[in-house]
């Protein structure tokens, strides 16, 4: 991967289909970021901020999602399978058809979701 990510503020870059597993991203600004089919699968994404960020069909299986914003963010057909997603927000996310086996929903804010 040729992307420099070592800035805080992300907002708006493209990172659509890239292969990002692993990789830290805790704390960052990824507001309307283009991720769709982005590889973040056991990224550690804790208090990191996708508002309106388009993840669909990402794989965010095993990651890190605790205290992330995901707030008008669309998730549509992502792969969310056995992350812990603790106190995200995901107000008026689009959910629609996300794999969210093995996620436990229970401390997350899914006012307005779309599931």
């Amino acid at each position: 991967m040729s992307a420099d990510l070592s800035a805080e503020d992300l907002s708006g870059r493209i990172f659509a289909g890239q292969d990002l597993a692993g990789i830290d991203l805790s704390g960052k600004s990824l507001r309307n970021a283009h991720l769709a089919r982005a590889n973040l699968a056991r990224a550690d994404l804790r208090g990191a901020d996708f508002e309106g960020a388009d993840l669909s069909g990402a794989s965010l299986a095993g990651a890190q999602l605790n205290g992330a914003n995901f707030s008008w963010a669309i998730l549509a057909g992502a792969d969310l399978r056995d992350a812990q997603i603790g106190d995200a927000v995901f107000v008026g996310a689009d959910l629609s058809g996300a794999n969210v086996e093995g996620v436990d929903l229970g401390g997350a804010d899914l006012t307005g979701a779309a599931r």
